[in-house]
C-alpha cells in the first residue's frame, strides 16, 4: 500500500502556508529609518542672518530703482545719517527722553496692574462687579486720550506717561487677574485648612501660579509702553524720539527719519530680549521655561 505525505506535514516542509485555523499574522512593513535633516546653519544665526538679509534688500530696492531713493533712501545713505546723528548730543537727550518715559509709564502699569489685578482677581465680587467696566475701558485706544492728555500736561513728560500708563495697565491687570483665578481650589482650601495667614496664602499658593501669567504681562506690556511712549512723542510733540522723527520728516530730511525709526525699531527688539531674558530666570522653576534632561 501507497504510503501518502499529509499536505499539510507537505506545506511546512516546504515552507507554505499554516495550517487552516491558524492563519499566519501579515509581518509589519519595515519602519524606514528616519534620515537625518541636516541644517546648514545653527538656530542661532538664523536671527542675524534674516537681519543681513533685510538690509541687503533695503540697499539694492532703492538702488534698482523699483522705490524712488527720495522715498526710501538706501542703507547706506541710512547709516550715514544713523552716524552723523550719534554725534549729536541731542539724539542720546531724544534717546534719553524716550528710555524715561518707557521706564516711568510701564513700572507704574506694573504697580497699577498687579495690585488691581490681585485685588480683583482674590474677591469674587469684586470680580464680578468690575468685569463689565474692564470690557468697556480697555478696548478704548490710547490715541484717544490725546487731548485730554495734552489738555493736562500740555507737550510735557506728563502726557506721554499718560498714555503709557493707560494702555501698558491692562495686560498686566488682566495677567494678573487670571493668574489668581488659575490658583488650584485644593491648594487654597488646604492652606485655609491650616489656617494660613492672608500673606502666607499670597506668598505660598497664589504667587507661585499667578507669576508666569504676570511676567507674561510684564512682557506684553514692555512692548506696548514702548509704542506709546514713541507714538505719543510723535503725535503730542514731546520730547523724545518720536518728535526727532516728526522734526525729520517735515524737515524732509528722510534719510534722518528712517534713521530714528530704526533706532526706535531696536529698541523693541532689545526690550523683547530684555523681558524674555527676566522670564526665564525667574521662571527657571517652572515647566513651561525648565529644559527636560536627555535620557
Amino acid at each position: 500500500m501507497t504510503r501518502t505525505v499529509p499536505i499539510i506535514a507537505k506545506s511546512r516542509s516546504r515552507g507554505g502556508a499554516a495550517p487552516a485555523g491558524r492563519r499566519r499574522a501579515p509581518a509589519a512593513p519595515a519602519a524606514a529609518a528616519p534620515e537625518p535633516r541636516g541644517r546648514g546653519v545653527p538656530d542661532r544665526l538664523l536671527g542675524p542672518l534674516g537681519v543681513a538679509a533685510f538690509l541687503v534688500l533695503l540697499e539694492v530696492v532703492p538702488r534698482s530703482g523699483a522705490v524712488s531713493p527720495d522715498d526710501l533712501p538706501p542703507f547706506s545713505a541710512i547709516a550715514r545719517a544713523l552716524a552723523d546723528e550719534a554725534g549729536d548730543g541731542a539724539f542720546w537727550g531724544a534717546l534719553l527722553d524716550t528710555l524715561r518715559g518707557w521706564g516711568y509709564g510701564l513700572a507704574i502699569a506694573i504697580a497699577a496692574g498687579l495690585s488691581l489685578g490681585l485685588l480683583i482677581g482674590s474677591v469674587p465680587f469684586l470680580r464680578e462687579a468690575t468685569a463689565s467696566t474692564i470690557e468697556f475701558l480697555r478696548p478704548i485706544p490710547s490715541v484717544a486720550l490725546v487731548p485730554l492728555a495734552v489738555l493736562l500736561y500740555g507737550t510735557r513728560l506728563g502726557s506721554t506717561l499718560m498714555l503709557v500708563v493707560y494702555a501698558a495697565t491692562w495686560p498686566v491687570l488682566l495677567q494678573a487677574v487670571y493668574g489668581v483665578q488659575d490658583v488650584d481650589p485644593v491648594a487654597r482650601e488646604t492652606a485655609a485648612t491650616f489656617r494660613f495667614s492672608r500673606w502666607a496664602r499670597l506668598r505660598h499658593v497664589v504667587w507661585p501660579t499667578a507669576l508666569p501669567y504676570l511676567l507674561t504681562g510684564v512682557r506684553l506690556a514692555a512692548s506696548v509702553a514702548l509704542i506709546l511712549a514713541v507714538a505719543g512723542e510723535l503725535i503730542i510733540g514731546a520730547p523724545g524720539l518720536g518728535s526727532e522723527i516728526a522734526l525729520a520728516q517735515a524737515s524732509n530730511a528722510v534719510a534722518d527719519m528712517y534713521a530714528l525709526i530704526l533706532v526706535t525699531g531696536a529698541l523693541g527688539v532689545g526690550v523683547n530680549l530684555l523681558t524674555r531674558a527676566l522670564e526665564r530666570r525667574v521662571l527657571a522653576w517652572h515647566t513651561s521655561v525648565r529644559t527636560e534632561v536627555p535620557a
